[in-house]
């Protein structure tokens, strides 16, 4: 039975973070509320939780996954980050964007674009999402709640419940949150290159290159 959460966005309730930690320990997928958009997590090992993303998606096994971190210190385990990377990342980050980065051995590679060898990285603002990944204490493995056949990510908690129930075993309700996506910025070429434009684009039009 999925199990849903009403948590406070400016100051949300610990206890309350804690079950979504308990439930990622216990192997569930949970929907959970970020700068952009509503998001599904979990664990990274979890393989069975990220093939229910892909189903529930209906991703290919081209879809760039993404980690989410707590901090610009979590990265250099799973990417590979150049100095050039790590100014812009400093001045982006946290913020509602995805970056692309070649993967270190660290990550699995299930994880990986298997032609290019990428994981996304990204570091939310949001109070939620941070706090429960200060609880947890690693990055989520993340997906952004976008089904198939919808323009916009969900949003409506109702319709989430509805939607989203037999694949997620909690939710963490914190109100509206957006109907973007992050802004997708490709690091692995020698200049960045803005893959998809989302959230957060009026703060990075000047690093397109093409």
């Amino acid at each position: 039975m999925t199990q849903v959460f009403e948590v406070h966005p400016q100051n949300p309730q610990r206890r309350l973070l804690q079950k979504a930690v308990d439930a990622l320990h216990a192997g569930q997928l949970i929907v959970y509320p970020t700068d952009s958009s509503y998001a599904l997590g979990c664990l990274i090992g979890n393989k069975q939780a990220m093939e229910s993303i892909r189903q529930l998606r209906q991703l290919d096994h081209r879809h760039n996954f993404t980690l989410v971190c707590r901090d610009l210190r979590e990265i250099a385990t799973y990417a590979k980050v150049s100095n050039s990377d790590y100014r812009l990342l400093k001045s982006l980050t946290p913020g509602p964007y995805t970056f692309l980065l070649k993967a270190t051995h660290e990550t699995p590679r299930r994880l990986q674009n298997p032609k290019r060898k990428t994981i996304g990285i990204r570091v939310p603002d949001h109070r939620i999402a941070l706090a429960m990944l200060d609880l947890l204490g690693e990055p989520l493995m993340s997906s952004t709640l976008l089904l198939p056949g919808d323009l916009y990510p969900l949003n409506e908690i109702d319709e989430i419940v509805r939607r989203v129930k037999p694949w997620a075993g909690l939710i963490l309700d914190g109100g509206h949150c957006g109907l973007e996506p992050t802004t997708v910025i490709d690091l692995v070429e020698s200049a960045p290159r803005i893959v998809r434009e989302g959230k957060g684009m009026e703060r990075v039009a000047e690093f397109e290159s093409g």
